[in-house]
């Protein structure tokens, strides 16, 4: 369980691709001395596991599943990715509950710049619609963010400077896919 609040970004240092198996060896900068093995760490908004620790990093095991559900499938050797550890008993909640299970891979449909603010359009499937109403919570590439806007195909989210600045979504542009975990409250809600 996470919070969508991004501790720290990190790097991919090397991929190996093994069969029905990718395994990121991702640099995770002070971060790393935090991590055991086993432990969850949310990159991008998936839940991976460490498989194997390094001095400044980590090894996780991506297997055909995340592979084929998340945008973890579209990055390389230096891509940037978002790094949060797992929530702990007793700690502060910041954001909202998140699983680390990605509903849906979507894309950035429009960027609207503005002094101080960014304004992201992001579609979104009839299946997962349902789950987003005004106001409420949204996970973007393990960002916990607030729905803004709901259209019948789209959802808006707006970001602060400091958004910018510690994740990744200020690298992001128009086109560009990415993950998103709908709130788990809603989906106990409304599911069916």
């Amino acid at each position: 369980m996470f919070t969508g609040i991004i501790q720290e970004i990190g790097s991919i240092k090397k991929i190996d691709v093994k069969k029905n198996l990718l395994v990121f060896s991702i640099d995770l900068g002070p971060l790393a001395k935090e991590v055991q093995l086993g432990d969850s760490v949310s990159v991008s908004g998936v839940c991976l596991t460490v498989a194997s620790k390094k001095a400044r990093g980590a090894n996780f095991d991506l297997m055909k599943e995340t592979i084929e559900k998340t945008s973890l499938r579209s990055l390389s050797v230096g891509s940037k990715v978002n790094l949060e550890l797992a929530l702990q008993a007793g700690s502060r909640l910041g954001g909202h509950f998140v699983t680390g299970h990605v509903d849906e891979v979507v894309v950035i449909k429009q960027m609207a710049h503005e002094k101080n603010w960014v304004s992201l359009r992001l579609g979104i499937s009839k299946a997962n619609r349902k789950y987003f109403v005004p106001k409420g919570s949204v996970t973007i590439d393990g960002v916990s963010l607030t729905v803004g806007k709901l259209g019948k195909d789209y959802f808006e989210v707006y970001l602060i400077p400091y958004t910018l600045k510690v994740t990744t979504l200020g690298l992001r542009k128009t086109g560009d896919h990415v993950n998103i975990e709908t709130d788990i409250l809603a989906k106990y809600l409304f599911e069916k």
